[in-house]
């Protein structure tokens, strides 16, 4: 039996990383700095760029718009709460008619309302 919170942590984490480091990137942001930026390895940015990690989930709409603001505080040097700012994009994703943990998403995963 799957926990909700394995959910949480196996799959819609590293997908909130990898959206965040790709629009990072996407934006000019060097891998390396994109890592700094979210504490976590350059090689994690590498494979969520590859998509090697934190692939199984597309988001969409408000959550979309969510993480691509963060991204944007990020690249703007603003004084953010990462930890913060990502359960509060997590919860906004949980909150979406797509995606209720400890159930599954819509058939090709994609997430948000």
């Amino acid at each position: 039996m799957e926990a909700p919170c394995q959910k949480i942590v196996w799959d819609v984490l590293p997908a909130i990383r990898a959206a965040i480091a790709v629009e990072l990137v996407r934006c000019g942001v060097s891998q390396v700095e994109a890592a700094r930026m979210l504490e976590i390895a350059p090689s994690a940015v590498s494979q969520y760029l590859s998509g090697k990690r934190g692939y199984r989930i597309e988001f969409e709409n408000e959550v979309k718009r969510s993480i691509e603001q963060l991204a944007r505080d990020l690249q703007d040097g603003k004084t953010v709460n990462l930890v913060q700012r990502t359960c509060d994009i997590c919860h906004q994703l949980r909150e979406g008619e797509e995606y209720q943990c400890g159930g599954s998403s819509s058939a090709n995963n994609r997430c948000g309302s």
